[in-house]
């Protein structure tokens, strides 16, 4: 029998550990003007004031405002990153469907915005 090699990297547990991962509720979904890919979340994450997260979805998602109520996973503890001026505190969690489109990670039943993965 030959023995398999797997060319994925690992990380550790404690690595991992540092990932935040918590399902915001979209308040607000909308184009980023003179901008064919992003869109602009403002999301509530429990948190005093909505985060703000821009997303290269566009393409899949010409009406953003379809969005709004959905309550999605989101990596929150990237340092932040200025794109096309505006700041983007977070990254959008999705797979990539048959098409090509993404799929959102959802929550099976409504949790309390900045649940925690776990």
């Amino acid at each position: 029998m030959e023995e398999q090699t797997n060319t994925e990297e690992y990380i550790s547990i404690e690595d991992f550990k540092k990932i935040k991962a918590q399902i915001g509720k979209v308040l607000v979904a909308e184009a980023v003007p003179d901008s064919d890919k992003l869109i602009r979340f403002e999301l509530d994450f429990g948190e005093a004031q909505p985060r703000q997260i821009l997303s290269a979805i566009r393409e899949w998602y010409p009406e953003p405002e379809k969005l709004i109520g959905k309550q999605m996973l989101f990596v929150v503890n990237l340092a932040p990153r200025k794109i096309r001026g505006l700041e983007s505190n977070g990254m959008l969690m999705a797979v990539d469907g048959i098409d090509g489109a993404p799929v959102f990670l959802v929550a099976e039943s409504p949790v309390s915005p900045g649940t925690t993965v776990r």
